[in-house]
């Protein structure tokens, strides 16, 4: 009965695990798997010789719609997991307005994908080690999940033009809008002014060739370089765009010897975890009260 997982035959038993027209199951002799009411045996085996034939790892639409579940719940972009939720919440035709709502966006549809197989994948090997344990063997190490590197590889990063100040103001304009009843926004927005494309800049578009995000720096003195604004049209956040065009600002100004500085508005702190991650340090805190 033992048989060796690889990545072919990992994929084959995905693919089976949601079909649901058939009756499948895994030979393990020949290490593929078969539908017992239609295959291209000669002789036909006894599919009830469970040492050469085993079902596969158990799936069904309840696991389907946990999965949807899980990937909406822990989506970053407010705006996608609220219409996924929604889409979720319906009483009919869910999968297909679950598939509607990410086919509007088409990176984090590919998120899902991505999210769905490696899911997927991590039940299969979950079943594989369950055997490998009868067999007396240790259990194969799960692979890390890596999906944000595999969206951005659809983006284009390059050098902020003069031509590009249309699309970034008005992705500002959108921004500020987001922020107008927050009356410490204004705080930061007086202290940090729209410019554009400032003296070192960075933006980012999809494969469709939409302007997704910028990122734009200004020299306050020979030494200093402000970052003095990094923004992403919502319904591309939550994908490392903002992470991934500050890496290339600071790629750009490695050799400059520049001290370089970015304040945060309140709200967005978790964004510090990737500023930690690039070696900033905390240095100022502001507190703002206001007298009503």
């Amino acid at each position: 009965m033992r048989f060796d997982l690889d990545n072919a035959l990992t994929d084959e038993i995905l693919f089976y695990m949601e079909n649901q027209d058939g009756d499948f199951l895994l030979d393990t002799k020949e290490a593929i798997v078969v539908d017992i009411h239609n295959n291209d045996y000669e002789d036909k085996p006894d599919f009830n010789d469970d040492e050469r034939f085993i079902s596969l790892p158990e799936w069904s639409s309840n696991d389907g719609y946990r999965l949807m579940e899980n990937f909406a719940v822990k989506l970053k972009n407010p705006i996608v997991r609220q219409e996924l939720s929604a889409a979720l919440n319906r009483n009919k035709g869910v999968f297909r307005s679950f598939r509607n709502v990410l086919e509007q966006y088409p990176e984090t549809e590919k998120m899902w994908f991505n999210f769905k197989e490696q899911k997927m994948k991590d039940e299969i090997l979950a079943w594989y080690n369950s055997m490998r344990e009868e067999w007396g063997l240790e259990p194969l190490g799960v692979e890390p999940e890596d999906n944000s590197s595999l969206v951005l590889e659809d983006f284009i990063f390059r050098e902020g033009k003069d031509s590009d100040i249309e699309n970034a103001a008005a992705l500002h304009k959108i921004c500020i809008e987001e922020k107008k009843d927050d009356p410490s926004f204004a705080v930061y927005e007086k202290m940090n002014p729209f410019v554009f494309p400032g003296d070192v800049c960075f933006t980012a578009e999809s494969a469709s060739g939409e302007f997704s995000g910028f990122i734009c720096a200004v020299k306050n003195t020979p030494s200093h370089l402000q970052i003095r604004l990094l923004e992403i049209k919502p319904e591309f956040r939550g994908l490392g765009l903002g992470k991934a065009l500050l890496a290339k600002l600071l790629e750009k100004t490695q050799t400059c010897g520049f001290c370089i500085t970015i304040d945060l508005p309140a709200g967005i702190e978790y964004f510090a975890r990737s500023l930690h991650l690039e070696n900033f340090k905390p240095s100022v805190q502001r507190f703002v009260l206001f007298n009503v």
